[in-house]
């Protein structure tokens, strides 16, 4: 695969930077009496299971935001989002679900804006303490309305909502 010409880059990246922002705004509002955040990608997490190497998700949900180093949380947020792009994909499907099931996050979506999907994964933990990572759900517009957060039960965005990029 060639390079991407500038004028499709751009495109990708607004969209991209659409379905962070929907969610961004739309659970912003409803967490903002808890004591957890939601961030987009300006946030940045260093943890020891990552050898303390830098990890910027696209959206995250954390609850312990005192447990910072520098400029980086080294807390582990509850809830992590990619959006995917043609140039993430496969890093956001293998190393960075790795990454995030070591960390120890519970619950992980993968957006596909381009085929208006969202995959949920869970990271749980077997017997012997070995993490493991499952698919959930796919949503996509058929199921729609089973769009749900598994570990924010309270908070609610719609598939639309979410992929409301014009």
């Amino acid at each position: 695969m060639g390079a991407l010409p500038l004028e499709d880059m751009s495109k990708t990246y607004l969209e991209h930077s659409m379905v962070i922002h929907n969610f961004v705004i739309k659970i912003g509002s409803q967490i903002k009496d808890s004591l957890c955040r939601v961030f987009g990608d300006s946030v940045q997490y260093q943890w020891r299971e990552n050898d303390d190497k830098v990890v910027i998700p696209d959206v995250s949900i954390i609850c312990n935001m005192r447990d910072r180093k520098n400029v980086s949380f080294t807390g582990i947020p509850r809830f992590v989002m990619e959006v995917l792009s043609d140039a993430t994909e496969e890093y956001d499907r293998n190393e960075k679900m790795e990454i995030y099931r070591k960390a120890g996050v519970s619950e992980y979506w993968i957006a596909d804006w381009r085929k208006k999907q969202v995959e949920i994964y869970m990271f749980d933990w077997k017997e012997d303490d070995t993490g493991y990572s499952y698919l959930y759900k796919t949503i996509t517009e058929k199921n729609k309305e089973e769009l749900q957060m598994v570990m924010f039960p309270g908070l609610h965005i719609s598939f639309d909502e979410l992929f409301d990029v014009g």
